[in-house]
């Protein structure tokens, strides 16, 4: 790994060093986790009570109306969770007949929540210190209230204006008729209540307690279809991960309903090419990033679904590496094909990761989805609920059609990289189908390139679109840009801290003693240690 000390990038901050490292998305959730090592905590108690804050300080990326995942190495063995939730037991196909898609917005995109259940379950097998203990930060955050910072404060200002008038939405997140501005201060009393409660019940009281018998009371209210019976008949499932080796390090994933398997299907067919001839940022590597990525897209978007619907085709078959090797073939190293690939959903997410002196590794991710969500608050709660359903079609047929009690494609996934049987890297990156892009692109520059963390948050990214369409960040350099244009690649330059389209990355490597991390200035990336 390189520590370089002049600024391959702009906006480049140095790499964290330290025995003990959070790497958060907010600068305050960083801190939550950092206090939880210094109580004596680990790494997963950390991750959980940087989870848990950041649904107080960023409400435009994750709520307690969040789906969430995680990968967990424990010391010895690695572990993955999932815990998105279902899909209500009313939502037939006929439910939806007629329309064009899934509404994106109000209670008809709400799935059960899964974000508490998930902090609560991996505090029970792998935390050490108390449940309430973890929710310290946030309700203090939540009752005195905390500073809005710029990027959230924008964010905060788009999604209030599309999602205003959706149920409940005004009164909690525009106090005074607006959304706060950066430097306010924001508070929630009630979301600090909904919070005690579900600390002291280990989350019993939003699955089939108080707090479930008022988000089921609201849905009534507007006609919803989601009920507590499909609250309480949540379960989250230990389902390990997926790997894809690329040279002495592999990446993995957790696997469907997520979209993880698009990064090691690229992977794989990256394995088939002399990628590692050339340099991380010219126009030949990252070509061949880009049509990998556009094949996997491709096939994730016709076949990915809840594992439980994938009977046709499964991982497996898309993991095979005899059929990447005949995907890898139809690259083209002259010219961009256009492959029919899925317009691009925008998506609202948070992620952290953490490791502690003990060698444990975490890497958490946690989403609303599309920025707030739903836009649905349940009134006196604080709870600001998911549209994840979103992430369902209504072609007949389809591997991902919505139906009762069904998980829909998932966008969010936590990353890991493991080298012979040791951790490597916990990471995760924010942005809708960005995710599975920036996972590809972090593995190469830190496994491939030896980028440390920091150096590759800050590199410029990609974003494949549609068909020919390709979105740069405007910091790449021009021979690249220059050359991607000459093969066909119709290329948007966007600016990287002003877009949110090309999200935000937290990692932590491991390193002789301890770790490097490296945060995104994208977002509020904070990483820190001691």
């Amino acid at each position: 790994m390189k520590f370089p000390i002049d600024a391959p990038y702009p906006s480049r901050r140095s790499p964290v060093l330290a025995r003990n490292l959070v790497a958060t998305s907010h600068p305050l959730a960083t801190e939550a986790g950092l206090a939880m090592l210094r109580k004596g905590g680990n790494a997963l108690d950390a991750a959980l009570a940087a989870a848990i804050t950041l649904p107080v300080v960023e409400p435009t990326g994750n709520g307690l109306g969040s789906d969430a995942f995680c990968i967990l190495w424990d010391g010895k063995e690695l572990h993955g969770l999932n815990a998105s939730g279902r899909s209500p037991a009313a939502w037939t196909p006929q439910r939806f007949a007629g329309q064009a898609g899934m509404p994106q917005r109000g209670w008809e995109s709400v799935t059960v929540p899964g974000a508490v259940s998930a902090w609560a379950e991996l505090s029970q097998r792998f935390g050490k210190l108390p449940f309430e203990t973890l929710f310290e930060p946030a309700i203090d955050y939540a009752s005195r209230g905390f500073h809005v910072t710029p990027i959230i404060g924008e964010l905060w200002r788009r999604g209030a204006e599309l999602l205003q008038a959706q149920p409940g939405f005004a009164p909690h997140f525009m106090p005074g008729g607006r959304a706060p501005r950066a430097g306010e201060i924001f508070r929630t009393p009630e979301m600090a209540k909904s919070l005690r409660l579900i600390a002291k019940t280990r989350g019993e009281a939003f699955y089939r307690g108080e707090l479930a018998e008022k988000i089921a009371a609201f849905a009534r209210e507007h006609g919803a279809a989601l009920t507590q019976d499909d609250l309480a008949a949540h379960r989250n499932d230990w389902c390990g991960t997926l790997g894809m080796r690329f040279d002495e390090a592999s990446l993995h994933e957790i696997p469907p309903n997520g979209q993880g398997i698009a990064a090691l299907m690229a992977l794989g067919m990256l394995r088939e090419t002399d990628i590692g001839r050339f340099a991380p940022d010219s126009a030949e590597a990252l070509h061949l990033q880009i049509e990998a990525m556009k094949l996997a897209f491709l096939d994730v978007d016709t076949y990915v679904s809840d594992e439980a619907g994938m009977r046709e085709v499964t991982a497996a078959h898309l993991l095979d590496q005899a059929y990447l090797a005949s995907r890898a073939k139809l690259i083209d190293r002259d010219r961009a094909t256009e492959f029919p690939v899925g317009a691009p959903k925008q998506g609202g997410t948070v992620c952290l990761a953490t490791g502690d002196a003990d060698g444990m590794m975490v890497s958490y991710i946690q989403s609303n989805y599309a920025g707030f969500g739903s836009g649905v608050v349940v009134p006196g709660t604080g709870i600001s609920l998911q549209n994840r359903g979103f992430g369902f079609t209504t072609e007949a047929g389809h591997p991902n059609e919505v139906g009762p009690g069904k998980r829909p494609f998932h966008t969010i996934i936590p990353g890991f990289i493991m080298g012979a049987s040791e951790p490597v890297m916990a990471f995760g990156l924010m942005g809708g189908p960005m995710q599975a892009q920036g996972h590809l692109q972090m593995m190469l520059r830190t496994q491939l390139w030896g980028q440390d963390p920091q150096t590759a948050a800050d590199a410029p990214r990609w974003r494949v679109m549609q068909g020919l369409d390709l979105a740069l960040e405007s910091t790449m350099n021009a021979a690249a840009i220059g050359q991607l244009t000459e093969l066909g690649h119709k290329i948007a330059l966007e600016a990287p801290d002003s877009s949110f389209g090309f999200g935000g990355a937290q990692l932590v490597q491991r390193i002789e003693g301890g770790y490097v991390g490296g945060s995104d200035f994208r977002k509020d990336g904070h990483a820190a240690g001691f």
